[in-house]
């Protein structure tokens, strides 16, 4: 059932069949808006498409590479066609790839570049200037709390999730007066399908969920964030609510940020 909030709003969520995009597209159709979701696999855009219909929204999705120019102005393009125009942009595409400046290959590099970063670029240059048509938007970017810190073994992821929170900063002084906002939302431990894509991979001999939970115990809170624990975030600077907000950095981490690692025995 629709809360009314984002009524004659339309959106575009890039990267919106997985993870936190999905559960920002799924919390955009509650509120009312006509939503197009894009990402690479046309399988899981139709799957996540399907799902959404069913919670009576209006929702269609286009398959396609936003790492690129053609991808980003046809996922925009379809917004106009399908709705009439763009007033939510938000971008939650991203890969996580692993390794130091010495063995991280080049063609690694510019893979993790070329979607995290470039891809933003892309798709807010083909929506801003369909935000203006109809007087301002909203932009709202999903980089990391690896953003402001790192992990080891994570070169390349970290410095796009840098590069992300920069660009939304330029997005945000160059288009405020035209009622343009850019806001980025920096995410802790998540339980998407990367986040246990990553548990796969590291977990050694004990179990995927088991980690994940030895993860969320590095969180003051305690455990890993739920997807839609993000969206309510990203629907919150998408909104009226947050009309003088912009070029700001929202952490959703469970207090990781806030805490030292040292610790005082009990």
């Amino acid at each position: 059932m629709s809360d009314g909030e984002f009524n004659g709003r339309i959106a575009v969520v890039a990267g919106g069949s997985l993870g936190i995009g999905r559960a920002v597209a799924e919390r955009l159709v509650q509120g009312g808006a006509k939503v197009v979701i894009g990402a690479r696999r046309p399988e899981a855009v139709a799957e996540a498409v399907n799902r959404m219909r069913t919670v009576e929204g209006e929702v269609t999705g286009i398959p396609g590479d936003v790492s690129t120019a053609m991808g980003a102005k046809q996922l925009v393009q379809a917004a106009v066609e399908a709705y009439g125009g763009i007033d939510i942009l938000v971008n939650s595409q991203g890969i996580q790839r692993y390794g130091t400046v010495e063995d991280t290959e080049e063609s690694l590099w510019d893979e993790v570049m070329a979607i995290n970063v470039k891809s933003i670029f892309l798709t807010s240059r083909a929506a801003i200037p369909e935000m203006r048509k109809r007087g301002g938007g909203a932009i709202v970017n999903i980089a990391s709390v690896q953003g402001l810190a790192t992990q080891s073994n994570v070169a390349a992821y970290s410095t796009s999730k840098s590069a992300i929170i920069g660009l939304t900063r330029t997005i945000a002084v160059d288009y405020a007066r035209e009622q343009i906002r850019a806001n980025v939302v920096l995410p802790a431990s998540v339980d998407t399908p990367m986040l246990r894509e990553a548990a796969d991979l590291w977990r050694g001999e004990q179990s995927n969920q088991r980690l994940i939970e030895e993860w969320g115990r590095m969180h003051p809170i305690g455990r890993v964030a739920r997807p839609e624990e993000v969206a309510e975030v990203v629907a919150f600077l998408a909104s009226d609510r947050a009309s003088f907000v912009t070029g700001a950095e929202y952490r959703v981490d469970g207090g990781m940020m806030a805490a030292l690692g040292v610790t005082l025995p009990d």
